[in-house]
């Protein structure tokens, strides 16, 4: 069943009125890739009136108005992407295309979406039921945080868009609990993974420095979000508290870890796995086509790249569907009338984190001055391809599915790294799962940059290329390997660009042509390095390109066939 997005849908459903109203950034397409629809679903299953308003028109009352009013709250989400990295490129160009846009044109999502709506709501809505904030762009942006667009320290978008909640993380069991509270004049506030704003401080949660302290002082904003980043595991994670002027952002400890029929609950409910006929009269969207027919096998990545923003959003602790759960959706993928024997992907944020975690994670949490896998592989980190690899077994004997590829990146340090399993999982994946070409991550190859990446260096890289090379030639099959990299991040310059180029081509040989700008997100260590110019583990200043063309041209180095290549990899 879709979630009502008129009036006369809910009528059909016979509810007279919403408990609860979505608004969206994304056009609402129904699938367990999309957090409107799981969460709707969510609330829907235990006992809720759900409607979404996806995408809605900000400049009039017709569209947020059209479902009326909930009657405990509204949820707003800027959709899966922050509104900010889907409108504007690395160098602050505006995007023309929006892949989760109808039609496929970038003409939809506002800045700043999740602010912009709520001041929607609150234009047509005095005094309305709780606005409660959700999603990645309101997750990363929680406490004081570095905002590229504005290069400033912004304060917690709580107060930036006048909202009563904010949920960070994956908020399935916190929504429902809110939902349950509100409905029976139960009081909120401890709800984990739920962030609000008092006028005293909470006692026994830790405070932050003040964020006008934090705005105008270099040296604090990186002791806060150290403090931040450590407070972040369900099992260690201590509450937070930042005072904003008169009033305190507070942050509960996060959610717990979702269990394994907690997860398997959610990817059984009902998903249409299409767009809603609503929004699909005014065109497709892009996105559909690789999340139509793909399964998502776990949440959570504990490879903590200093640049990406899982850590603080999804958790350093994997968890996964059991494998009924997931051959159970395999078979109903292939029951679909419109499927063709192909499921896109079988993965994750990392594809081969699937069925194994740190034991002593488990029991105590995560370490505080120790991760998982940077500088190397810790010794607790028992990885283990076995159970990924009887997974993939397991769905290609599903009736009716003539091929499972895994298109999400593969950690290959990881598979390295499992003299067990290692070898197996990756020969499993060369003969039946890789769709002409495979995507490795190792971002850059010189190692003063990859440290301030927290990536490994390139020795893993050369040993599982000749690996996957000798593979493939065994199979008979003309397969590759994509390699994704980022230039002008902090503390890259254009010699390690050239450095970059000459190892693509004369340790690779390829022209690498997916060369990506970095963009400095919220709440992520790369982004802290890109403001603060230093390295926040060592106080050593840090070369950071900040000049648009410049960047432009660290990528241009690496991707324009023209540009001369010098001989020799010196030190190498």
């Amino acid at each position: 069943m879709f979630l009502p997005t008129t009036l006369r849908e809910c009528a059909d459903l016979g509810w007279r009125q919403l408990d609860v109203i979505l608004v969206s950034g994304d056009s609402y397409i129904d699938t367990p890739f999309s957090g409107t629809a799981v969460i709707g679903k969510v609330l829907v299953s235990a006992g809720y009136r759900v409607g979404v308003i996806a995408q809605p028109d900000i400049q009039s009352a017709e569209d947020i108005t059209r479902l009326g009013e909930p009657v405990l709250f509204w949820g707003v989400t800027a959709g899966v992407v922050d509104s900010m990295v889907a409108n504007y490129t690395a160098t602050r160009k505006k995007r023309r295309s929006d892949d989760n846009t109808p039609g496929g044109i970038n003409n939809r999502r506002p800045d700043r979406a999740t602010i912009t709506y709520t001041n929607l709501i609150r234009r047509f809505y005095k005094n309305t039921r709780p606005i409660v904030l959700g999603g990645i762009e309101a997750s990363l942006r929680r406490v004081a945080h570095y905002d590229f667009w504005s290069d400033r320290v912004r304060g917690s978008i709580l107060l930036d868009a006048k909202a009563d909640l904010l949920f960070y993380g994956m908020a399935e069991i916190g929504i429902v609990e809110l939902a349950n509270r509100l409905r029976d004049g139960q009081d909120i506030h401890d709800i984990r993974g739920l962030c609000y704003l008092d006028r005293q401080p909470r006692s026994g949660y830790l405070e932050l420095p003040a964020y006008e302290t934090v705005a105008s002082d270099k040296n604090a904003f990186i002791e806060m979000f150290h403090t931040f980043y450590r407070n972040n595991d369900p099992l260690t994670a201590r509450g937070l508290i930042q005072r904003h002027g008169d009033r305190y952002l507070v942050q509960n400890p996060p959610a717990l870890t979702p269990t394994q029929d907690e997860l398997d609950s959610v990817y059984r409910m009902d998903f249409e796995r299409a767009q809603h006929p609503y929004y699909e009269r005014q065109g497709k969207v892009k996105s559909l086509e690789t999340i139509h027919f793909s399964i998502q096998t776990h949440r959570g990545c504990y490879g903590e790249c200093n640049f990406c923003a899982i850590a603080v959003h999804e958790g350093r602790t994997v968890s996964w569907r059991s494998p009924d759960s997931i051959v159970d959706e395999a078979e109903r993928l292939a029951a679909m009338p419109d499927f063709r024997g192909i499921i896109q992907d079988a993965g994750g944020p990392t594809a081969n984190m699937y069925g194994f975690e740190c034991a002593k994670k488990l029991k105590s949490g995560v370490c505080i001055k120790k991760r998982c896998l940077y500088p190397e592989i810790c010794n607790q980190m028992k990885v283990d391809h076995s159970q990924q690899i009887e997974l993939l077994r397991r769905l290609r004997q599903v009736k009716g599915v003539r091929k499972v590829f895994v298109a999400s990146g593969i950690r290959y340090d990881m598979v390295l790294a499992d003299q067990a399993h290692g070898h197996n999982y990756l020969r499993a994946v060369v003969r039946n799962h890789v769709s002409g070409q495979m995507k490795v991550a190792p971002e850059h190859t010189e190692n003063n940059v990859l440290r301030h990446m927290g990536k490994p260096g390139d020795d893993n890289l050369l040993r599982f290329k000749g690996m996957f090379e000798q593979m493939t030639a065994e199979a008979g099959k003309p397969q590759f390997l994509t390699y994704y990299l980022i230039a002008a991040h902090p503390g890259c310059s254009e010699e390690d660009m050239r450095r970059l180029r000459l190892f693509t081509s004369q340790k690779l040989n390829i022209h690498p042509e997916q060369v990506q700008v970095f963009t400095p997100t919220p709440s992520t260590y790369s982004s802290l390095m890109y403001y603060t110019e230093m390295d926040p583990f060592t106080g050593e200043k840090l070369f950071v390109e900040k000049e648009s063309g410049r960047k432009e041209r660290q990528k241009r180095i690496v991707v324009d066939k023209e540009a001369p290549v010098r001989r020799g990899l010196h030190g190498r």
